[in-house]
């Protein structure tokens, strides 16, 4: 008997660290990577305010946010900055050169402390700060549009993309919407609508569990119901589905 219920006890605690394990999607690796690996120093917070650079014509650093279509064209631009510290365009600048030379800091080269995914999830990461990546439909842009003037990517991070700590919460973090979790959690369109009108799903309102983790959480999901304007959830959904879409051309995380 007592072998039974100390089996069954391995089982459930076993399950509960695999449920809670973390699936962070690439922007909120990279974003995680860009603070250990010390970017923010000169970049600022999340790469939105860059640093002084005395000695250059533009005299601070680039942040992430505006000034990264001043440097990048391109995702492989972005690549190349943070694996070899400058693009192939700028390094057969002798111009460039100069410049870079005669300012106080540079850009370092992290391809001999990173391995290739450690530099994906920054290029991830970077290109969602600058939000070079954008819905062509109408609707989905439109939700775009209405998730950012309702707060949403205050907590989910630009674009929906990140997954930022939440103390207390079922897995500490305030899950995106183009990761692994948001399918256990908004199973289709209907469940989408419960969230967002009322700050919680049925089924999860109904579950004891879920209930005590989602009381526990540090920040709590809001009911938008009073805020939403005709058109709005549909419009919104309409982003998501894209987002998860595009999420999944990208490959695995």
């Amino acid at each position: 008997m007592f072998l039974s219920l100390a089996v069954l006890l391995l089982v459930a605690v076993a399950g509960m660290v695999l449920a809670r394990r973390p699936f962070l999607p690439p922007a909120e690796r990279g974003r995680r990577l860009a603070e250990r690996e010390g970017c923010f120093g000169c970049h600022g917070p999340e790469g939105t305010r860059g640093a002084g650079n005395p000695g250059r014509p533009h005299p601070w650093i680039p942040n992430f946010e505006g000034d990264q279509m001043m440097y990048s064209r391109s995702e492989e631009d972005v690549r190349a900055w943070i694996r070899d510290g400058v693009t192939p365009a700028k390094a057969a600048s002798e111009t460039w050169k100069k410049e870079r030379d005669a300012g106080a800091l540079r850009m370092p080269a992290f391809k001999d402390c990173l391995g290739p995914r450690q530099i994906e999830d920054l290029v991830a990461f970077v290109t969602v700060v600058g939000g070079t990546r954008s819905p062509v439909a109408s609707l989905a842009l439109r939700g775009r549009q209405r998730a950012k003037s309702l707060g949403c990517f205050g907590c989910h991070g630009p674009d929906g993309r990140f997954a930022r700590p939440n103390p207390g919460s079922f897995k500490g973090y305030i899950p995106s919407w183009d990761g692994n979790d948001f399918p256990d959690l908004v199973r289709n369109r209907a469940e989408f609508e419960e969230w967002t009108r009322n700050g919680i799903s049925d089924r999860f309102a109904g579950n004891v569990v879920t209930r005590f983790f989602l009381r526990r959480a540090a920040v709590k999901m809001p009911a938008f119901d009073r805020f939403l304007e005709p058109g709005d959830l549909d419009a919104l959904w309409a982003y998501v589905e894209w987002l998860r879409a595009s999420a999944e051309s990208e490959g695995p995380e």
